[in-house]
């Protein structure tokens, strides 16, 4: 029979702790199971129902005009996410890109949104100009800001929300689903559809905005079965299923994605265009992999507090509770316990298993930033990949896994370099 040292050096205290975790993990890893099976069916009906064939996947050059296959992926993802529309294409660069296109395609000078989950994570506040009026942004375009803060817990404060709302009437409630890089946990549907209840009976006018980036299909259901007007997310996360190798979508209310089409291309013009430039392939297999993906990222983030708990440290979520995203949050305690987990986890990579991470002065941090990283796609969160800011509680903020079995040994590898390193014993 097969055995880890076959290939790995792993210390065998440390597989007796891996063969525990596994154990806590069974009952986790079924209800993963169970929503991976409705979600990969939901997907299933998706494409049987608008038709998709090999004609789908004919690329367009130029303006792209007529191009059905880029038509019949939208109706799909539209399906998918519980939506009467979408916008999903390969150009848009970024999750934040794609955000910031659904943001200035709704938004118009004079308007107001309000961030109802606290302060958005970095790539998106200069967006909005929060901290000044970064040419470009929203704020320099005439839209103002404003966020209700969480509370100390860590969870959204409806009854300030639904104060703030009933004052400001904004045109825009903004939603976060994930807790990004933060410590404050991450939303699951039956939070959102408790804020989207809150906004409407506050403000009934405003436009509810949900940036769902890492949540796709972690769930039986998306933002927008439960009210959201308009979610966005990125392509080389959840939705993408590690084969989509850019891109991002859009999905709401038929009205809006309409002047997100404005947006995006221009006006008069919207999603008339927009070649596919023989990408549509990688998109429709991307999306139709990627209820069983985001199980193997869940299961990896289960196993990983699982097994660090059992280290004897600190993890958000703990292994037993119910995720609303792909992330997960691991307290090292020190600068060298979280170098020597993510040059771990760099040495199990499929590309790059060589280079050894070091902290460095990233543009935009305050504090130098580790990052471990082997993508087949650069940049990719659905694949194994963990990050963190060299300051206290020195945490590792791990997402992704585009299967299991790999991705725990990167998880084994990481906790044997800090057994190696003598950060745990």
């Amino acid at each position: 029979m097969m055995q880890v040292t076959d290939f790995f050096n792993i210390d065998n205290k440390l597989l007796e702790l891996d063969k525990k975790a596994l154990g806590r993990s069974k009952e986790q890893f079924e209800r993963i199971d169970e929503i991976t099976e409705y979600n990969q069916l939901k997907v299933l009906k998706a494409f049987i129902d608008n038709g998709v064939s090999e004609a789908s996947f004919a690329g367009s050059t130029g303006y792209g005009y007529d191009d059905r296959g880029r038509e019949v992926l939208e109706r799909v993802m539209a399906d998918c996410m519980g939506a009467e529309d979408s916008l999903i294409r390969h150009n848009f660069v970024s999750g934040t890109h794609t955000l910031t296109v659904a943001l200035f395609g709704i938004l118009r000078p004079n308007d107001k949104v309000i961030c109802i989950t606290g302060r958005p994570y970095d790539t998106i506040t200069g967006v909005f100009g929060i901290d000044e009026k970064t040419d470009g942004s929203l704020a320099d375009f005439g839209v103002s800001y404003g966020q209700v803060d969480l509370k100390p817990d860590g969870t959204p404060d409806i009854e300030e929300i639904k104060r703030v709302l009933a004052k400001e009437k904004p045109k825009m409630a903004y939603i976060q689903r994930s807790r990004g890089y933060s410590t404050r946990p991450s939303l699951r549907i039956c939070d959102i559809e408790k804020l989207i209840i809150a906004v409407k009976e506050a403000s009934p006018n405003s436009i509810i905005m949900v940036d769902n980036c890492y949540g796709e299909f972690v769930e039986e259901k998306e933002p927008t079965e439960i009210g959201a007007d308009i979610i966005a997310g990125s392509l080389i996360k959840n939705p993408g299923g590690g084969i989509a190798p850019t891109g991002g979508y859009i999905a709401g209310r038929k009205d809006l994605i309409e002047k997100c089409a404005y947006r995006l291309t221009c006006a008069g013009v919207g999603r008339e265009v927009g070649a596919t430039l023989g990408h549509s392939r990688e998109l429709y297999m991307g999306l139709f992999s990627a209820p069983h993906v985001v199980g193997e990222a869940l299961k990896t983030a289960v196993y990983t507090a699982s097994l660090f708990e059992l280290l004897g440290f600190e993890v958000s979520p703990k292994s037993d509770e119910i995720r609303g995203d792909i992330i997960q949050c691991v307290t090292l305690g020190s600068a060298e316990g979280l170098i020597a987990f993510c040059q771990g986890m760099q040495s199990g990579a499929p590309v790059d298993s060589f280079v050894i991470p070091e902290p460095w002065d990233m543009p935009g941090y305050t504090d130098p930033v580790i990052m471990a990283a082997g993508a087949f796609t650069l940049g990719a969160s659905i694949e194994l990949s963990a990050d963190g800011p060299i300051r206290p509680p020195y945490a590792a903020w791990m997402q992704g896994g585009i299967n299991f079995h790999s991705a725990k040994m990167g998880v084994l590898l990481a906790a044997q370099k800090m057994l190696e390193k003598g950060v745990i014993n």
